[in-house]
């Protein structure tokens, strides 16, 4: 497949994408001290718009005032102040002509920087494995969470299709995605051995998955069926890099085929590469393998898809779509490089040292 398929135009729902080509969701920690976007984060995101992508997908966004919080510095959509922050973003996004999508999130066991509580919650109380992110402003061990009741799960359910509503009403949002994937609160109840429970939130693969079918469905109601909805799953854990889902590919597919019927729009799934094999025993990727088992679910793929090569073939395995990372750091013109055939530039790690927030030579 060239790659010329990248610029196909395409929809998901009502949502009309001018190109194959998204900015993946990247935590910058660049908000105030109380979640609130600036300027810096409009000029941020309008350069991604300039350079031709079809459609940004935002950092994650704490939705409580309470639990959800995960880093220092990160921007929330709980109250008027991050809601206006963000509708002045939007309507920057919208005059240029791109399409923006809010990234929901919920912490867990692995919140290190909230600055309304310092306990936390899970599944079980587990501690976490891994250490806190330095360059998100984190040092040592994470605490030890608390397991949570029914009342606090409900309350989180509540808390995304709220937040969800508030992104469209509000600050200006063109969808919605909610994160399950990379060792938060959500994946945390997807993972066997972060969830030990034994009522219905617990269980095999597909029970583990409770939660984030009834945030979906939750999502859904309170935003209507026109609105694009998106859910974004991994394997790997930004405190567990290497996890795979242990029951390997016959899993995947109850999985893919419960998300495919859970009504959203897309399904976005994050690898280290997304190109490689799943699981040891088997040499079709996650893609590949949630294409089978869910073959009418449009696909994001994400993870080093630096290049039109490695993106074309993602294209060519099964995905509809997709999202560019550290590269659209480094080349937040990506799709128009691509489109002329001009060099990309490589990413310099050092652009999220000492810590990941968003740098004067990115707001040029």
């Amino acid at each position: 497949m060239s790659d010329k398929h990248l610029f196909q135009s395409g929809t998901l729902n009502r949502l009309a994408l001018k190109n194959r080509i998204m900015v993946a969701p990247m935590t910058r920690i660049s908000a105030s001290v109380d979640g609130i976007p600036g300027e810096r984060m409009q000029h941020y995101y309008q350069r991604f718009v300039r350079g031709g992508f079809s459609a940004i997908i935002t950092e994650g966004l704490y939705i409580d005032e309470a639990w959800s919080q995960t880093y220092a510095f990160q921007a929330g959509l709980v109250n008027a102040k991050q809601s206006a922050g963000w509708r002045a973003i939007t309507d920057r996004i919208h005059q240029r002509g791109g399409k923006i999508i809010a990234q929901l999130m919920h912490a867990g066991a692995i919140s290190q920087g909230n600055i309304y509580r310092s306990d936390t919650l899970a599944p079980s109380a587990i501690q976490p494995r891994g250490e806190q992110l330095g360059f998100y402003h984190g040092h040592g061990a994470y605490p030890l969470p608390r397991e949570m009741d029914e009342e606090q799960i409900q309350q989180v359910i509540d808390s995304f299709a709220h937040t969800a509503a508030r992104a469209i009403g509000e600050a200006g949002f063109d969808g919605i995605e909610i994160h399950g994937a990379n060792g938060y609160l959500l994946d945390q109840f997807f993972t066997d051995y972060t969830n030990q429970r034994s009522d219905r939130w617990g269980g095999d693969i597909v029970a583990r998955l409770s939660l984030t079918l009834a945030v979906i469905a939750a999502v859904r109601q309170r935003v209507g069926h026109d609105v694009t909805l998106g859910i974004r799953l991994s394997q790997g854990k930004v405190n567990d890099f290497q996890h795979k889902w242990r029951e390997g590919e016959a899993g995947a597919r109850q999985v893919f085929a419960a998300i495919a019927q859970a009504g959203v729009d897309y399904l976005h799934l994050t690898e280290y590469d997304a190109l490689q094999p799943a699981f040891a025993d088997s040499p079709l990727s996650l893609v590949q393998i949630a294409r089978q088992a869910a073959p009418n679910l449009p696909i994001i793929a994400n993870g080093a898809l630096s290049d039109a090569s490695t993106a074309a073939q993602a294209l060519e395995q099964g995905a509809d779509y997709v999202s560019i990372g550290k590269s659209a750091l480094a080349n937040p013109d990506w799709p128009m490089r691509i489109r002329d055939a001009v060099e990309l530039r490589v990413f310099d790690k050092n652009l999220l040292a000492p810590s990941a927030d968003v740098k004067n030579c990115e707001l040029v």
